[in-house]
């Protein structure tokens, strides 16, 4: 392809012969110099180039944007792979020369002219085209009451507007008058400070003040058209002056999410879904334990006799993590929200706020199934004369002393006469005061009681001590591990599908389940295959593709699904692949008594350190700011809840200690 220079006579971005008949041809569009649609562009690219003539301006608004992409695809070097290497000088040669032809356009703006420039801009380019009249100066040259009316006539709606700080800044009182104007312009505020994962940054006018913001949000909760995600995002919002959000505005949302939920059930026409969960206790069943799922109801059903057989407080304390599964063979806790967890829906598709703890149908489930456990258990123990806080209260008194030689521990269990308000304060309280008992330990290798009496620093899960050094593996940033952990057990990997009657919900099940040769894979899928085998992740025998070794790929599972592996719980050649790993730069060690998604689950239930939307059931009860009209029936569920969260305690705590003396 021969490519014409600065000389070249050729008209700017249009050819007839090329235009005529092809009314939809799709213009060029610059996504990003990895965007896998670059490649459709180029044909159209080196068109461009090869008849743009220096000595014009573009003839129309969307030839000079279109002037724009191309030069941006220049400037990325995303050029036809068949220029030679003086092509490809060339049209370098020549990004300056379309630079200055758009500008050229773009500074032609004014009053008079920009209502008819501004038509037949596809939608695509409205980003585009709001960047170059503000690097050009063109809000500056146009009044608002000339440029906001035709870009609105233009199809350039008021969100693409936020999202252009010199239009915003240059408009700045017309911008505020017109986000005032329509209650429903509050999502705008509602995506750019609560929502998480917004893709474009959105600007405010800098006259808009905390009051403008709450008044906007406080309409919008007044609204019919309120949105029920958008309305619960205000409710769980931090309380914040810049945002607008008070204890007051989050009330109302709070009242208006209940109105609109109550709405949604009592329509008689909806579709009624069973789901939850059930446990029961059978005289004859064998295993200890045994799942059934019925459509979307899960049923937990327990031997009797196995639960008559372990009464014995160790046995009691051990049902939670084995019969019950609280946690895993590892010690890690079970019960918080994994993004492993998540479905596609929930992970790509829900309304999630900054500060949110995400969590999915997975966790509602494990949070339904572990109360309705606790309570279980706590009624069969109570049939039997055992009261559960009294052996919690044997574990710290008396198991910590006799098997570790860990003196001084105490818990209190609360009076049997006390209301359930009063029960879930008391469990609270103490269990704040075993992680400061359990922190001291550890910082001072005994548990000395006067001295804990003169602490009294605030409880951080995610910074209780551990007794072990470098105790926990996590993944790091590194894009490697990342892509090994997505392409073997993400549902979106590329490796899940063969054919019509071989694939599976992850790479890894699909080549553990069958037996797959290289060649069964397509040629797409090869290179990535290639890649696993480089990384000696997997193996190629000839006769299959396989998990190259077995401890590496438990490894690799617990990274995925739990976001972190207990060193001390791997076998020797476990810890020698998180070695491998560690030089790799793929993972990295760090010592607490919790694992980082552990203590995230902890902060969501109790208080507001880290995350928004949570209970805050600590804060709530021990300030005695829970709901005055809250029922016993309330009262008990978050009893539940503080001593469910109190066994999960004692496991950590008892596999440190067993960890410790190995």
């Amino acid at each position: 392809m021969d490519l014409a220079g600065p000389g070249s006579t050729g008209q700017i971005g249009i050819d007839r012969s090329m235009m005529d008949g092809a009314a939809d041809l799709k213009r060029v569009k610059f996504y990003g110099a990895a965007d896998l649609a670059s490649h459709w562009h180029l044909e159209r690219i080196a068109y461009l180039i090869a008849h743009f003539d220096t000595t014009d301006v573009p003839p129309t608004v969307v030839d000079a944007i279109e002037l724009h992409n191309v030069h941006s695809y220049i400037e990325a070097g995303v050029l036809p792979l068949t220029y030679s290497p003086r092509e490809r000088a060339t049209a370098e040669a020549l990004a300056p020369q379309l630079r200055a032809a758009v500008s050229k356009f773009f500074f032609g703006f004014n009053d008079t002219n920009v209502a008819a420039r501004l038509s037949g801009i596809p939608y695509y380019y409205r980003f585009n085209l709001l960047e170059l009249l503000g690097r050009n100066r063109a809000f500056e040259r146009c009044t608002p009451e000339v440029m906001l009316p035709a870009l609105t006539e233009a199809g350039v709606n008021l969100a693409e507007m936020l999202d252009c700080k010199k239009l915003v800044s240059t408009y700045d009182s017309h911008i505020r008058d017109a986000l005032l104007a329509d209650a429903r312009n509050a999502e705008h505020l509602i995506r750019k400070y609560l929502q998480k994962d917004v893709s474009s940054e959105l600007y405010v006018p800098k006259n808009f003040t905390s009051f403008d913001a709450k008044e906007l949000l406080s309409n919008y909760l007044d609204s019919e058209d309120a949105n029920l995600n958008f309305v619960r995002l205000i409710e769980t919002a931090p309380i914040d002056v810049q945002t607008g959000i008070d204890a007051r505005l989050k009330l109302k949302a709070k009242r208006r999410s209940q109105r609109m939920v109550e709405e949604l059930f009592r329509e008689e026409s909806a579709m009624k879904i069973k789901t939850g969960a059930e446990v029961r206790l059978s005289d004859s069943q064998r295993e200890p334990a045994k799942t059934e799922l019925d459509d979307m109801v899960t049923t937990h059903t327990y031997s009797r006799s196995w639960l008559d057989g372990t009464l014995d407080k160790a046995s009691i304390l051990n049902n939670f993590q084995h019969l019950f599964e609280f946690a895993d063979d590892h010690a890690l806790l079970t019960l918080p929200s994994y993004p492993s967890e998540l479905g596609v829906f929930e992970r790509f598709m829900t309304t999630t706020g900054r500060r949110d703890y995400q969590i999915g149908a997975a966790f509602r489930a494990k949070e339904i199934s572990s109360l309705l456990q606790t309570r279980l258990y706590q009624d069969y123990l109570s049939s039997k004369d055992i009261d559960l806080e009294t052996v919690i209260s044997w574990f710290f008194d008396s198991y910590l002393v006799e098997e570790f030689g860990a003196l001084n521990f105490s818990f209190a269990p609360s009076a049997p006469a006390s209301s359930f308000l009063e029960k879930a304060r008391h469990l609270f309280a103490e269990m704040e005061g075993i992680v400061n008992q359990f922190r001291l330990y550890v910082q001072e290798g005994e548990l000395d009681r006067e001295l804990l009496a003169l602490t009294s620093d605030p409880v951080a899960y995610r910074q209780i001590p551990s007794l072990l050094n470098g105790k926990y593996v996590y993944a790091t940033d590194h894009e490697e591990i990342h892509g090994v952990l997505h392409t073997l057990f993400s549902d979106q990997s590329g490796l899940t599908y063969i054919n019509d009657t071989l694939h599976d919900s992850s790479a890894a099940r699909l080549l553990v389940r069958n037996e797959i040769s290289y060649t069964d894979f397509a040629v797409h899928q090869q290179s990535i295959v290639d890649k696993l085998i480089h990384l000696r992740v997997l193996e190629d025998t000839g006769a299959r593709v396989q998990i190259a070794k077995t401890e590496q790929f438990g490894l690799l599972y617990r990274l995925f699904a739990r976001n972190a592996a207990t060193y001390h719980r791997l076998s020797r050649e476990g810890r020698t692949h998180v070695d491998a790993f560690e030089a790799r730069g793929w993972v990295t060690r760090s010592s607490s008594l919790l694992t980082e998604a552990e203590a995230s689950y902890f902060n969501y239930f109790l208080n507001k350190t880290e995350f928004s939307n949570g209970p805050e059931l600590r804060n709530k009860y021990l300030h005695g700011s829970q709901a005055a009209s809250a029922s016993e029936s309330e009262h008990f569920q978050t009893y539940l809840t503080s001593l469910k969260m109190l066994i999960a305690l004692v496991i950590k705590i008892n596999d440190e200690f067993c960890l410790s003396m190995t």
